[in-house]
């Protein structure tokens, strides 16, 4: 095919060949084309295509990616994918936004000459692209709207799994609460044993609700759930409400679990309340008749005014009594246990008993009302008349039966001697039976009060135990206590659980078995005398307890604790209990022994009484001792403390053997004297200050003196009151004044016995010694080699030396004897020639035994016997240099040795501070070693006192670990 080509030179031949129209503006034309434009326009619009192409791609994608990922089965879990997988749809929402902006900004431009010039005409290459961008706008719409459609879709699963997910968490939270509380519920056992316990528990079991309520209302409100997720159409709805019915069982089985509870202990009130009028009619009952006098009741008037009060006292029995035993078992079965049943039997069995006397007073009464044939003089029976109950029988010594052997023992002797003295009051008549009959009335009176005060004891510790201590040991109550106050409950309560313990499983108990015999009570304070120590622990630590309570008596906790257990009173009125309870025994025991003086077993009320004393005693010595302040050392290695008071002291010292009258002060200095078994303390006692017991006054210790070397003058001329205590054979002086002559008797028999038991230890370990020593002496050198020059001298002056023997102290065996020296050059004379009345009597001597074993065989009924010596170290307490004083001297002071003994008794002695070695009578020795066979209980001569005097020095531990005796010279 030929095309014709035709050459033209200027645009207006171009203008005859085409139209202007088809032409752009730079060939003359009027079409309005842009190469550049087209360009630009063009990539735009491929541009934008691609982008809605990559965009359903990527929103595919992600679809795909949402519709295979599989549910989290936990809450986090389920909310981190929720979370993430809205990122990633805003993220693809925004790509869509950004697309289709670029759409429309091309659409726009396009468009914009015909919006600018209505009447322009766009031609058919800017329809083409008009068209084309349109087209993949309405694509990039349709994609968006369903990628937002499956998007809510998604978004609903995942809201509901996650609702689902939370729901069985809380289901899992809100059933296993509900467990425990139900657990806790099922602990509600107990019925109580009294009135107040009841009453505490029915207190414990409506905190307890309260506490539980919110539990059982979460688990409500989680249960309603189910009618949104009915209504929601969730997709899990068949396992979401077996849950919600599950929840709603176990909200209502706790409901009437926790009523029937309730119920339950309200019976048990409702029996106590009946069991305590019944006991309460008895009390009142015995009280009447204990009231009414047995001589007004002689007379007929008297007779019958006693029978109207009786009379009218039980037309109140109907409200008030127990009235078929098998109605109440009846009635009450479902909450009788064993103990609850015992209860009510006693309190019927009592209440028979009390209607019984009435009964038996009122025969005698209406005997007595009826008219009498002649004047009958009312008498009030004397003592005498009273019939004393059997002694006891040797089968019920505590010494030879057990505890319970013996209390069958007594019960079987009490009932023997009950019959026996009925049987005697029916021949007396009848006003020694009422006597007697009034004082078992009071004692069992005693016993009731005793018995039930015991109880409410039991019931106030627990009380506090549980509402309190508890309390403290609770996580939900953490938040109300101090930082402070936080795990000091010990500090607090002290060993008031120990105190509870025995008191509720064995004190309370034992009681309990005496209800019966109250006469024979004592007996069971006696065997449970040693647990009683558990009090003074308690009083020890009160001080503390009192100084923590002061500081934060105004917490919250507390007051928060009093309010649930609804007390009147605050936790410090219920720590003092313990304090009041061990004082209240010594009270009640008085009481029972003064009614119980004829009867058997008052022998053991009496030393129940003392040992209940005796335990407030130590009980208030320990509160003082815990007050000494400035002592180093261990106070519990002192022994036990036996005595404690405050008193006057003077000092008189002495240094060496020259007597220096130094006295520290004129005036006396105030001590407060703690006496150990192995020290005495003497201490300033300082101003009370504080409150409470923070009021107790503090001892500053100054010295001490220990035991075993101290020394007593129990009479000072002048003073009743005063007596000596010295040390180291009177170095140390300390005149001692008391506030009565009572209170230094007292002191001085317990120093008295003290010093004797060190004595008597100190004995033994001599005694045993001896023994071993006597076994390990060398044989005696024969007589041709024992010679000495001066031999026959000392056979000629041995009668002689004898006489003068002199007293010593038993250094060694750890007892020293302070002797009454006779002025120096003159010989001694018998100790009862030297002695007034009043030493005579008060002569006491921690020496009276001899040496050794060996001399308290051979010492006779007068003393006089020879006494043996043993080998060892002496210390010489008087010259000696009479014949052969060239060989052999030995001075005052002296150290010798007694090596062995030779015939025709002498010893061969070495001096140790000479080093020279001899023979010398056995006489010789005894006068210059000292003779302790004749020394006596007495003070120096140079005190001016006319006493008796005791010490013991250097301990029996260490006296026992040597194989020597030694002498000290203790003269004045």
């Amino acid at each position: 095919m030929k095309v014709p080509i035709i050459m033209l030179g200027s645009v207006s031949e171009l203008q005859g060949y085409i139209d202007k129209t088809q032409l752009t503006e730079d060939l003359g034309g009027t079409l309005d084309y842009c190469h550049n434009r087209w360009l630009s326009r063009r990539t735009a619009i491929e541009g934008f295509a691609q982008k809605v192409k990559q965009t359903a791609q990527i929103l595919q994608s992600f679809g795909t990616e949402l519709a295979e990922t599989e549910l989290p089965n936990d809450v986090q879990s389920t909310s981190s994918l929720l979370a993430t997988h809205t990122e990633k749809k805003d993220k693809m929402k925004e790509d869509i936004r950004v697309a289709v902006e670029q759409g429309d900004d091309i659409l726009g431009s396009i468009t914009k000459p015909v919006t600018e010039n209505p009447d322009y005409k766009l031609n058919q290459d800017q329809l083409d692209n008009q068209t084309t961008v349109e087209r993949l706008l309405a694509q990039l719409h349709e994609t968006e709207t369903a990628f937002d459609e499956f998007w809510m879709k998604h978004q609903q699963k995942l809201e509901q799994c996650l609702h689902l997910r939370n729901f069985e968490q809380n289901f899992r939270e809100v059933k296993a609460a509900l467990d425990i509380v139900s657990e806790r519920l099922s602990a509600f056992t107990d019925v109580g044993n009294s009135r107040s316990h009841v009453e505490h528990i029915l207190k414990d079991l409506a905190n307890f609700k309260e506490k539980s309520d919110e539990t059982v209302t979460k688990a409500k409100m989680l249960a309603s759930e189910r009618d949104a997720f009915i209504q929601s159409n969730h997709y899990a709805v068949d396992s979401i409400i077996p849950k919600c019915s599950e929840l709603h069982h176990l909200c209502d089985a706790f409901t009437t679990e926790i009523e029937r509870r309730r119920k339950l202990l309200n019976k048990s009130l409702e029996l106590h309340d009946l069991l305590e009028k019944s006991m309460k009619w008895c009390d009142e009952g015995i009280y009447l008749l204990a009231s009414q006098p047995v001589d007004k009741c002689q007379s007929q008037d008297g007779a019958e005014s006693a029978l109207h009060e009786i009379e009218k006292f039980l037309d109140t029995g109907p409200g008030n009594k127990i009235k078929e035993l098998n109605k109440i078992y009846e009635e009450y079965a479902h909450i009788l246990n064993e103990d609850l049943k015992d209860h009510v039997q006693k309190v019927f069995q009592k209440q028979e008993s009390m209607e019984e006397m009435f009964q038996k007073r009122q025969v005698s009464l209406k005997k007595l009302a009826a008219k009498q044939t002649r004047p009958v003089q009312p008498v009030a029976p004397r003592p005498e008349a009273f019939v004393k109950s059997p002694c006891t029988s040797p089968g019920l010594q505590r010494e030879n039966v057990s505890n319970s052997e013996s209390s069958a023992l007594r019960r079987v002797n009490y009932r023997k001697a009950k019959s026996e003295t009925t049987e005697l009051h029916q021949s007396r008549g009848g006003s020694t039976m009422d006597d007697e009959e009034n004082l078992a009335v009071l004692r069992q009176h005693v016993m009731n009060e005793l018995i039930e005060t015991e109880r409410a004891y039991v019931e106030e510790l627990l009380c506090v135990l549980e509402g309190y201590a508890a309390e403290m040991d609770n996580p939900l109550m953490a938040h109300l206590i101090p930082p402070e106050l936080q795990n000091k409950k010990d500090i607090l309560f002290g060993n008031m659980e120990e105190i509870y313990h025995f008191h509720n499983r064995i004190f309370l108990r034992e009681l309990e078995t005496y209800v019966e015999y109250p006469e024979l009570v004592g007996r069971c304070f006696l065997d449970q005398m040693e647990d009683f120590q558990i009090y003074e622990k308690y009083c020890q630590n009160k001080p503390r307890s009192e100084s923590l309570w002061r500081q934060f008596s105004d917490s919250v906790f507390f007051q928060e604790c009093q309010r649930k257990l609804d007390h009147k009173l605050s936790l410090d009125s219920y720590l003092l209990k313990p304090v009041q309870r061990i004082t209240k025994y010594q009270l009640l025991l008085k009481e029972m022994l003064k009614y119980s003086k004829n009867c058997e077993g008052a022998e053991d009320l009496q030393e129940a009484l003392t040992s209940i004393l005796g335990i407030l005693k130590a009980v208030n010595d320990s509160m003082h001792q815990i007050a000494i302040t400035g002592y180093d050392g261990n106070l519990n290695e002192l022994g036990k403390l036996l005595m404690q008071g405050s008193f006057n002291v003077w000092t008189d010292h002495k240094k060496g053997h020259t007597k220096v009258k130094d006295l520290a002060r004129f005036k006396p200095m105030q001590r407060h004297l703690f006496l150990h078994e192995k020290a005495v303390l003497f201490c300033k006692k300082r101003e009370e200050n504080g409150e409470g017991y923070e009021k107790a006054p503090s001892y500053s210790y100054k010295h001490s003196l220990n035991m075993a070397a101290v020394g007593i003058t129990e009479n000072v001329k002048g003073d009743a009151k005063k007596f000596e205590i010295w040390y180291n054979a009177r170095e140390e002086v300390y005149i001692v004044q008391a506030p009565t002559p009572e209170v230094k008797a007292t002191w001085v028999n317990e120093i008295r016995k003290v010093l004797t038991s060190q004595l008597q230890a100190c004995r033994e370990a001599s005694q045993h010694r001896t023994l071993e020593q006597t076994q390990s002496l060398p044989l005696p050198l024969p007589a041709s080699s024992c010679a000495s020059p001066s031999r026959n001298h000392i056979r000629n002056t041995k009668k002689t030396e004898e006489k003068k023997a002199d007293l010593t102290s038993l250094e060694g065996c750890g007892t020293t004897v302070a002797p009454k020296y006779p002025e120096k050059g003159k010989g001694w004379a018998k100790p009862s020639h030297s002695l007034d009345a009043s030493e005579e009597n008060d002569g006491w001597s921690s020496a009276e035994e001899a040496l050794n074993s060996s001399d308290a065989e051979e010492e006779g009924a007068g003393g006089a016997g020879e006494i043996k010596l043993t080998p060892g170290k002496y210390t010489v307490v008087t010259d000696y240099d009479k014949g052969a004083s060239e060989e052999f001297t030995v001075k005052s002071g002296d150290l010798v040795q007694l090596i062995r003994e030779g015939e025709d008794g002498l010893w061969f002695v070495k001096n140790l501070s000479s080093g020279r070695e001899g023979w010398i009578p056995a006489s010789n020795l005894l006068m210059l070693l000292g003779n302790s066979k004749s020394a006596q209980s007495l003070s120096s001569s140079e005190s001016g006192t006319a006493s008796s005097n005791l010490s013991t020095s250097s301990s029996c531990s260490d006296s026992c670990n040597v194989s020597s005796t030694s002498f000290s010279d203790i003269k004045g």
